[in-house]
């Protein structure tokens, strides 16, 4: 896989007319997208299918989470939009729904434990588990269910990869590159760390688009994703 195909910048900006610009500033840098909550609100949806007619794919991360009917009928709207990969909460009921719901190519990742939870927050939230210990039974869930991939943090790539192996893709957000600030993100690494965990796609959001420069940004962490990738081939060879 071509390294920039493995960085996903997030378009976390406040308007279509925002995220256009920032997809023209940083150009053939970037070539895979993610739409989240305050995008998707102020008119990302429709931007979506726009987006992936200019040659670009789009991650749809709008972890849904509700009764299995609701989550089948959002999945199969968000198909029609022509995005590449939708999120969803990686409870297994609505793995299921989400998995019989899928079509036209559109992959389904189970959201393990968000980036920004401690052990201390899930306890507070009533999990008896730790944080790898929740996201290791949400990836024996999601392989025996069927979705393609799991987002977790850096942290859990290690262990998730050695209990998955290559059944299920591994997406990271909570990237930071070295002397970013971790900002709300309690689980982070860096580009290449995570990519040496066993990472397939990483999700990076304020070091690019923050960035002075995101094109450059941006280059630079496809770089060091692309020494990494080296690194294992050289190892596994």
């Amino acid at each position: 896989m071509d390294p920039r195909d493995r960085l996903i910048v997030a378009l976390d900006v406040p308007s279509v007319e925002a995220a256009e610009a920032m997809v023209t500033r940083l150009g053939a840098a970037v070539s895979f997208y993610k739409i989240g909550y305050q995008l998707a609100f102020a008119g990302g949806l429709d931007y979506a299918p726009k987006l992936v007619q200019s040659g670009k794919r789009v991650f749809l991360d709008l972890k849904l989470h509700d009764i299995g009917n609701t989550v089948a009928a959002g999945v199969k709207s968000v198909a029609r939009l022509g995005a590449s990969v939708l999120t969803v909460h990686a409870f297994p009921q609505v793995m299921h729904a989400a998995v019989e719901a899928r079509e036209s190519g559109l992959r389904i990742l189970g959201v393990t434990v968000l980036t920004s939870l401690s052990d201390a927050d899930l306890a507070k939230a009533g999990y008896a588990a730790t944080v790898r210990e929740l996201a290791l039974l949400r990836a024996e869930q999601a392989c025996d269910i069927g979705v393609d991939g799991l987002v977790c943090s850096p942290e859990e790539v290690a262990p998730l990869r050695d209990a998955v192996d290559n059944k299920l893709v591994l997406v990271c957000p909570g990237i930071r590159p070295a002397g970013a600030a971790a900002g709300d993100q309690k689980r982070v690494a860096t580009p290449a760390a995570a990519i040496d965990a066993g990472a397939d796609y990483l999700v990076v959001g304020r070091p690019v688009i923050a960035a002075s420069d995101p094109k450059a940004a941006a280059e630079a962490i496809v770089a060091e994703i692309a020494g990494a990738t080296r690194k294992q081939a050289s190892q596994g060879s």
